[in-house]
């Protein structure tokens, strides 16, 4: 941002040049740009940098500008030029000590050869750069690099020379000569850098050859990894560079990288010239590549250490000072010294030169090389032994010609001998090669020294053939054989003396036209093509200036109009037909000369010849329309040039506009062009070439002067037409088409602009709405590039239709409607117009940032629509009425209305000013357009009834109260005409709900719309609310009703459309789903869209595992169908299918899920539904797969444990809930694991706005009214409905367990409170408990987690009535708890210990005489002598449970470890004393006393045993359940004899005097129990009866400070005992009982969440209140060995241990399973007892091939319940709702 206010500061100082203005400002729209991108704004069309008013350009103009800009910001043009940028950082080696030479350069692997200059640089002894303070010297550009340079086999080579002794390691002397020594080479591949583009600190091995004769080939070798001749010059030898890419031409870089260029970074060219030869570029380059030379020994034992250095010496024998450059990076030197290779006579350099010697120097100039020994002794002296030279340049003018030479080796000793350069110039220089007219013989030697030369220059050539013709006058007898070579010299040779070569073929020309005028053409011909190479097209330029300014053939205008006609006169000889074609290429230049030529020919003679040159031009056209007109069948030779002619013709006109009138020219250009062939069947490349040319000639002058135009005009449609018609060549037609409107402005009354839009719609128009339709009705090209193609047609064409109805005037549209002969004409044309502009407002039309070019689109289509709604209205009305076009305008006008980018509600303040300033709001006009024309359809209405009722409501659902005042009035009108055509609307009201579900579904619709529908009070402006129009008719009521229907139905898509916005799933989501299905199926009736609710219910569920409730969701679809064949036609996701396939697929998948639920026993149901229709069909192979299916369902009943959900009450309140939750109560299903506390979080976290609150009281009236939101949660117990499967003995605990939980109506909640005056000595007399039932609308499991509570029910029971719960429930755990004992499906005796000691520690110490205190006192007998019979029974239980006790401790003598005996002891001492205290000496005095025992001799032992009856007398202790009694109770703590009870928070506390020996064991069994009682391997348990969680119980009884004691992984079971409530378990700290049996309600939590009080357990604190909403427990405080726990209904427990680890246990062998009973259990998934099949919505079913009438419903069976057989179920407890449930009833 700071960039782009910098750069507007200087663009406001004005201080720039001109084109520096021109790059700040793209620089800045190009920002600007970016970050509208960035911010998802809309494109803003700018024309040269500034916006511009979208009405004061044409149509197709704008989209180009806006295509331009977005393709520019979309696909940035590849870069065609390429630089590398090396920056040498240092050299790091260990043996260095002496400065440093190196070199850069690019070297082609592929050609052997070097392709760039060299970057010199010079190191000093530390191998950092020479000179720090000119970094420039240490970089370099490496530039024009062409694309095909970017490869992997150009590297980038670096040579090292070191500047020292001749042998690295030799010691210092006396000699101070220095010479050129090599160090080492490294390569990179350029390829490293194509990925990244730089590549910083690049740290390059440098390698050195074994033999210093390979040292010219190094770097070769080193890309050809020859390991064997080259290794590392040191273990740590690197060299440091940096390296960058860069693209684009130079002088963008330089505009890029200006710190680069500021600093004076050198410059590396590639060798020779670039790819593209710019004209003016001036250069006199020569190349000279030191080779290798052969030397003799010279006397010597030993070869030679020889150097070459180099001179250029000039004419006069001086040596040029300054021409002899090493490399880019270092300034030229005057001479050069080679480096030495020691001992070698036959020495390979191959070291590059560059002399940049000036051509005024060139001439007499030459190279001298000499050789000279360098002696490795004392004085170093360099001795020289010869020299070699070669002149730069020939006397006939040619310079060096490029390539090798092997120069002679002259004897020279002696330096003054080469001062006189004239005395050895004479002397021959190369082998084979003399000077001029030297003869002189070459003496034998065998001495020769090697260069390669290559010129590179503007000024000089080595072509002898130029150099010929440039001196024609020389020699004229070779003016033909010049003029015939001229095709054979290099193309760079011709352009380098472009204006020389082109004066002399004119100088010849006019010299003798009549000889070489033929061939002077021919070689013109060949310059001018020679121009047309992508390397030399910049010499156009060139051409044009010499044209221009240097041209003087005044008199060659003949001979070139003469020569021309004569080639086009013969385009059908075959022979000639290649030569033509190259005469038809150049005629732009050559008109161009006719042209120039005759302007100098008038200018000399004042204008002679006129006429003459008129009639020349008109024949050479007359000869060109007839080659044009010649038919070619297929692809043959006249084609091609025809084809080429076209081209290019249309460059002419500009030329011919210089001597002709604008209208002769168009003339003359329309007659050609209308010679053309309109047979479109002949060669394809010709049409495309012609329509090309078309499309230049409208680019052309030609075409924007208004008088040429209306000329041509005519023919360029006849041709665009004609290719329209074919469908070919639509990217050009299109491109023509948009140029033309280009040149017509908007609002243009100019008369010759009318007569063109005349010209135009009466051609075009028809053709271009055939074209839209048929290319947006193409499927679009899978490759992106043809994709962009296709897109940019289509959008041309569609810029080029809304600029010609924009242009159309009132005139224009009454002309075109009169032109259409008959109505079928005009209805044919309104359809396809309206047709084209429904494809004009898709979406996809334009990028979505084009809102400019949308608002322009639709700014056209509605005042289109205007002029054409009038001819709707008079031709197709009344008896014309047709209603495929009136239906075609409705549609199209919604469509329009409903366009995202005319929703001004979605626009800024600013952008939504701005629209309705230029616009207005088009919604509005099109919707009053909509309104007038209904009322104009008059009784024509009822075609439209039920049809426009959705589109319609899409309309109004718009936020636009202006809109929808205007659109809801015609509902009124639609209800209006539907009740008298049937007496009803029921087609409305269905048409009107089916839309508006999936309108609000869609996000659509707000709560004033609904306010809107229902209010009475008028709305926005001159019309009233719906409800008040329909208050005033007849059918007053049905309409009321269908608009509250309508109200309460939106109210519920609100909500969830409200829901779904939400990513998770959630119990809101889920709950609103229900809410809405239940609606349409009770309210509405609407059977497909309740089956579509089902399966979006479905879903959720799915996604939220809700796997049982997904199976129940999906069951009420399946109770729709029959097991019928009749067929069904595809349905969401169901394929056509008959109705059988779909109910055994709906069941199957139904099964899957109550599986993945383990609701196993719904599964099995269902598993024999199917069998039954298997079984029918004599399917036995998928009968027999069902089977298996069942049967393991029964093994994973028996094997795999399944965990009880906690179930918790939650009351919605306050009037910001949604509607289906305010001010309602349900009681929601948790999931597994789940506490309280993490289920009112969740709960918080689904409604962060509500408000927990604190108690469990029903809230008051302001709470329901409040503008909040109230959450009320508190945990409660389920009540089962099968107590006949919980009571029966012999059932295993696995099974138990699925009806403790499932199939769940009622629900209760107890709360303990005091009545009357509170007893502090004995608080049992006072506390009574206030019990709630809460009845719900359905059973849970169900559709949903959560049910509303359809009913409460409150009842308050005694304190007597509380203590006999109490003793109920004791006495059946420990009957439980012995039984398993003696069965050995106890692993561990502890929990039974504990459970003794709990009920005799208490008991001892006041708990049970409490009760005794209470209830058995004289004058409580007087004051309630109705409850004498539940005395009785109280006694009768104390006295019973004194019974069990005496059993169970003999039981336990029996089972009791030895470490565990004092303990036994203690529990035998205080059970007398418990004895003794309630008056009891003998049970004969009481209860005839005998042992207890088993029925049936010995206890059967099944997998999960349930122990018998167990009484003392074998039958007469029959428990009895109290008419008071509950499933479950809540329990409370007992007082002591040394405490008194306070009210509901007081502790009761007690000690038990025992010895230190028996509270050490008391302590050994909470250590034992606590942290690791655990259940004993017993190998006989199968494994999971043997695994046991010991994870604690957040239930406990102090508030988690003291973990409930949890049961055993499986349930204890009980002796077939009334249900009773399950009592929680002991709050002793980390308790844990065991039991083998798997089964087991969640690990985490205790069976019970409300508890009684009881006096018969031991305690050491007192009642805490009963409030789940805060903790979901009570504290009972208990201490040392307390009580164990007791399960609900049938004596189960809960887990409740840490970690499963194994002990040892006593096992005891199984006895074998004895049946009972073969009866299977009742199961039952619906407790239903009639239902009502509903019949399957007529849409889902196929059609027969006859009109039937409609399928009547199905009939009214009464079905069994649905998953179990109705005739084994019996009634144990009669329902608390007797009415039948409905499918789906929430």
């Amino acid at each position: 941002m700071n960039e782009i206010l910098d750069l507007r500061r200087q663009v406001l100082v004005g201080h720039l040049t001109h084109d520096r203005m021109k790059d700040v400002k793209r620089h800045i729209t190009a920002r600007l740009d970016w970050g509208n991108e960035q911010l998802g704004l809309d494109l803003v069309p700018r024309k040269e940098y500034a916006m511009v008013d979208p009405e004061e350009i044409s149509i197709t103009e704008l989209y180009r500008l806006m295509e331009h800009r977005h393709r520019k910001k979309d696909t940035p043009v590849p870069a065609s030029s390429h630089h590398l940028f090396v920056q040498m950082k240092s050299l790091m080696c260990s043996n260095l000590g002496e400065e440093l030479e190196v070199i850069f350069s690019l070297f082609d692997s592929k050609e052997n050869r070097p392709i760039s200059e060299r970057f010199f640089l010079r190191l000093n002894r530390n191998g950092l750069p020479k000179c720090p303070e000119k970094p420039e010297r240490h970089c370099s550009l490496f530039v024009d690099l062409g694309s095909s340079e970017l490869r992997k086999d150009i590297y980038i080579t670096v040579h090292i020379i070191r500047i020292g002794r001749m042998g690295a390691g030799e010691k210092k002397n006396a000699c101070n000569v220095q010479y050129r020594r090599p160090f080492g080479c490294a390569v990179l591949s350029i390829a490293d850098l194509l990925a990244g583009d730089s590549k910083d600190d690049l740290v390059l091995k440098v390698y050195m050859c074994n033999t210093e004769s390979d040292w010219y080939q190094i770097h070769e070798n080193i890309i050809k990894k020859l390991n064997a001749r080259y290794n590392l010059t040191g273990s740590n030898a690197g060299l440091a560079v940096s390296l960058q890419l860069l693209h684009g031409d130079i002088e963008q870089i330089r505009r890029e990288y200006t710190s680069m260029f500021t600093h004076g970074v050198s410059i590396t060219r590639k060798l020779g010239f670039s790819n593209i030869i710019m004209p003016g570029e001036m250069r006199n380059d020569l190349y000279i590549t030191v080779e290798r030379g052969e030397f003799e020994k010279g006397g010597k034992s030993v070869a030679r250490n020889v150097e070459v250095t180099m001179h250029v010496v000039d004419s006069s024998g001086q040596i040029l000072k300054d021409f002899i450059s090493f490399g880019s990076g270092e300034p030229p030197a005057s001479e050069y010294h080679s480096f030495v290779l020691y001992h070698n006579n036959g020495p390979r350099w191959a070291e590059l030169l560059k002399l940049p010697i000036p051509v005024d120097k060139f001439r007499g100039a030459h190279i001298r090389c000499e050789f000279r020994h360098c002696s490795t002794k004392e004085k170093g002296e360099k001795k020289l032994f010869g020299f070699s030279f070669v002149p730069l340049m020939q006397e006939n003018g040619r310079t060096l010609p490029d390539g090798t030479h092997e120069l002679i080796v002259h004897k020279c000793e002696e330096n003054t001998n080469l001062q006189d350069s004239s005395r050895y110039l004479k002397l021959p220089f190369s082998k084979g090669i003399f000077l001029g007219n030297n003869s002189q013989a070459v003496k034998t030697t065998k001495e020769s020294f090697w260069i390669t030369s290559f010129l590179c220059s503007t000024k000089l050539t080595q072509n002898g053939d130029m150099l010929d013709l440039l001196k024609w006058r020389t020699h004229p007898d070779k003016i033909a054989g010049c003029l015939s070579k001229l095709k054979e010299i290099d193309g760079s040779e011709i352009v380098k003396f472009l204006q020389d070569t082109l004066d002399t073929l004119f100088g010849i020309l006019d010299e003798n036209s009549q000889k070489y005028g033929s061939k002077v053409f021919d070689c013109l011909v060949h310059i001018i093509n020679l121009l047309q190479d992508s390397k030399f097209h910049h010499f156009k330029p060139v051409m044009d200036t010499y044209i221009e300014s240097h041209f003087a053939g005044a008199l060659a205008y003949r001979d070139l109009i003469k020569v021309l006609k004569w080639h086009i006169d013969r385009v059908t000889e075959v022979e000639l037909h290649e030569h033509i074609q190259e005469v038809l290429k150049a005629q732009e230049y050559i008109f161009k000369y006719i042209v120039q030529s005759r302007r100098l020919f008038s200018i000399a003679t004042g204008g002679q010849n006129e006429e003459e040159f008129r009639c020349c031009i008109q024949e050479l056209l007359m000869s060109v329309r007839f080659f044009l007109s010649q038919e070619s069948k297929g692809a043959n030779a006249l084609s091609q040039l025809q084809a080429v002619f076209l081209s290019s013709f249309p460059s002419v006109y500009s030329e011919l506009l210089k001597l002709f009138d604008v209208r002769e020219v168009a003339n003359l250009v329309h007659d050609a062009l209308g010679s053309l062939p309109t047979v479109m069947h002949g060669d394809e490349s010709l049409q495309a070439v012609k329509l090309q040319s078309i499309g230049k000639t409208v680019e052309s002058h030609l075409y924007t002067n208004p008088d040429s135009r209306y000329i041509l005009l005519p023919v360029v449609l006849h041709h665009l037409h004609m290719h329209l018609q074919e469908q070919k060549d639509l990217i050009m037609c299109a491109r023509i088409l948009s140029n033309i409107f280009c040149l017509i402005k908007k609002n243009s009354s100019e008369k010759s602009v009318l007569e063109e839009i005349d010209v135009i719609v009466n051609s075009l128009l028809d053709i271009l709405l055939r074209t839209i339709l048929e290319i947006t009705s193409r499927p679009q090209p899978s490759g992106s590039a043809m994709r962009l193609q296709f897109q940019d047609v289509t959008g041309e064409f569609v810029s080029c239709l809304l600029s010609l109805l924009r242009q159309m005037t009132d005139r224009h549209y009454q002309q075109l409607l009169d032109s259409f002969s008959t109505k079928e004409d005009l209805r044919d044309f309104l359809l396809q117009i309206f047709t084209v502009f429904r494809i004009l407002i898709r979406p996809e039309m334009f990028p979505k940032d084009w809102t400019v070019m949308r608002l322009v689109a639709n700014n056209v289509i509605i005042t289109t629509v205007l002029y054409l709604s009038d001819a709707l209205r008079k031709n197709f009305l009344n008896e014309n009425f047709d209603y495929k076009i009136w239906d075609s305008y409705f549609f199209l006008a919604v469509i329009f209305i409903n366009q995202l980018c005319l929703q001004l509600e979605m626009f800024t303040p600013s952008k939504k000013k701005k629209v309705l300033e230029k616009y207005g709001d088009m919604r509005v006009t099109m919707g009053c357009e909509i309104f007038s024309m209904w009322q104009n359809l008059g009784e024509h209405k009822l075609h439209f009834i039920p049809a426009l009722i959705g589109p319609f409501l899409e309309v109004t659902l718009i936020p636009q109260p202006d809109l929808r005042n205007v659109m809801i009035p015609i509902f009124h009108d639609m209800m209006d005409w539907e009740q008298r055509r049937s007496g009803n609307f029921k087609q409305v009201e269905a048409k009107l709900i089916d839309k508006l579900d999936s309108l609000m579904s869609e996000g659509k619709g707000d709560e004033t719309y609904r306010e809107l529908f229902n209010s009475i009070i008028p709305l926005f402006g001159p019309y009233p609310s719906l409800l008040k129009k329909i208050e005033r008719e007849t059918w007053r009521e049905s309409g009321v009703s269908l608009i509250a229907t309508v109200t309460r139905l939106m109210e519920r898509l609100l909500d969830y459309r409200d829901c779904m916005k939400m990513g998770e799933v959630d119990g809101k989501k889920i709950g609103c789903t229900v809410s809405l299905l239940n609606f349409y199926k009770t309210e509405l009736n609407k059977e497909e869209m309740y089956i579509r609710y089902i399966h979006k219910l479905y879903d959720l569920h799915l996604k939220a595992q809700n796997f049982t409730e997904a199976a129940y969701t999906l069951l009420l679809y399946d109770e729709l169908l029959e097991w019928s064949d009749r067929p069904l036609r595809e349905f969401l996701n169901y394929p056509m299918q008959t109705e059988w396939q779909r109910k055994e697929y709906l069941h199957l998948t139904i099964i899957q899920n109550f599986d993945r639920g383990k609701c196993w026993e719904n599964g099995i149901i269902l598993c024999r539904k199917i069998a039954e229709q298997y079984e029918s069909y004599y399917d036995y192979r998928n009968l027999s797969k069902m089977r298996m299916m069942e049967a393991s369902l029964y093994d994973k009943i028996m094997d795999q444990q399944r965990l009880e959900p906690e179930f918790f009450r939650v009351g919605f309140y306050g009037k910001k809930f949604p509607f289906f939750l305010r001010n309602k109560e349900f009681v929601c299903r948790g999931h597994d694991y789940e506490r309280l506390e993490a289920f009112q979080q969740r709960m918080l976290n689904e409604f962060p706005h509500a408000i927990a609150m604190q108690h469990a009281n029903q809230p008051d009236e302001t709470i329901f009214q409040a503008e909040a939101q109230y959450l009320q949660i508190y945990a409660v117990t389920p009540i089962p409905e099968n107590q006949e499967v919980l009571q029966r003995d012999g059932i295993p605990d696995n099974i138990k367990s699925f009806y403790k939980v499932n199939h769940i109506w009622r629900f209760r909640y107890d709360r303990p409170f005091h009545k009357g005056t509170k007893d502090k000595e004995n608080e049992f007399k006072s506390l009574w408990v206030e019990r709630t039932t809460l009845i719900l609308v359905q059973s849970l499991p169900g559709i949903s987690r959560w049910f509303e509570v359809e009913k409460r029910e409150v009842v308050e029971m005694s304190p007597l009535e509380n203590a006999i719960e109490v003793l109920e429930n004791k006495n059946l755990q420990l009957r439980t708890l012995i039984s398993q004992c003696q069965t050995r499906q106890m692993q561990n005796i502890n929990p039974l210990t504990m459970c003794l000691n709990g009920v005799i520690d208490a008991a001892v110490n006041g708990g049970v005489a409490r009760y005794q205190e209470a209830f058995f006192i004289k004058e409580y007998v007087l004051n309630h002598p109705e409850d004498g019979e539940k005395i009785t029974r109280l006694r009768e239980l104390m006295l019973e449970q004194a019974q069990i006790l005496e059993f169970g401790l003999a039981v336990h003598e029996k089972f009791v470890p030895q470490d565990m005996r004092p303990l036994h002891k203690k529990l035998v001492d205080q059970f007398f004393v418990m004895k003794s205290s309630l008056g009891i000496q003998e049970f004969s005095a009481c209860v005839q006393a005998s042992p207890i025992h088993f029925p049936n001799g010995s206890p059967r032992v099944c997998r999960n045993s349930i122990p018998v009856s167990m009484s003392p007398d074998g039958a007469r202790v029959i428990p009895r359940r109290s008419p008071l009694s509950y499933p479950a109770v809540n329990r409370y703590s007992s007082s002591s004899l040394s405490s008194q009870a306070s009210a509901e928070v007081s502790n009761i506390t007690g000690q038990s005097e025992s010895s230190d020996e028996v509270f050490n064991m008391q302590r050994m069994l909470f250590n034992h129990v606590g942290d690791g009682a655990l259940p004993r391997s017993d190998s006989n348990l199968p494994g999971p009866d043997k695994a046991v969680n010991t994870t604690p119980s957040s239930w406990s009884l102090d508030s988690g400070k003291e973990a409930r004691n949890t049961s055993e992984s499986g349930k204890l079971i009980s002796p077939p005992v009334p249900p009773r409530p399950a009592q929680t378990a002991s709050p002793a700290r980390h308790i844990a009982t065991v039991s083998p049996s798997p089964a087991g309600r969640s690990p985490m939590k205790g069976s019970v969440q409300s508890f009684t009080p009881s006096p018969v357990e031991y305690h050491s604190s007192g009642l805490i209140s009963n409030s789940p909403v805060l903790s979901g427990s009570y504290s009972s405080g208990i201490s040392s060995l307390s009580r164990c726990s007791t399960s609900e209904t049938s004596g189960f427990e809960s887990q409740g241990s840490e970690q499963a680890v194994t002990v040892p246990s006593y096992s005891v062998s199984e006895e074998p399973v004895r049946k009972e009973s073969k009866t299977p259990p009742p199961y039952s998934v619906y407790e239903r007892t009639l239902k009502r099949p509903v019949p399957l919505p007529h849409s889902l079913s196929i059609p027969p091939a006859t009109d039937p009438p409609a399928l009547p419903p199905k009939p009214q069976l009464v079905r069994p319940n649905n998953l179990e057989n109705s005739s084994r179920r019996t009634e144990q407890v009669p329902r608390p709702r007797p009415l039948p449930r409905k499918v789906s009833q929430l």
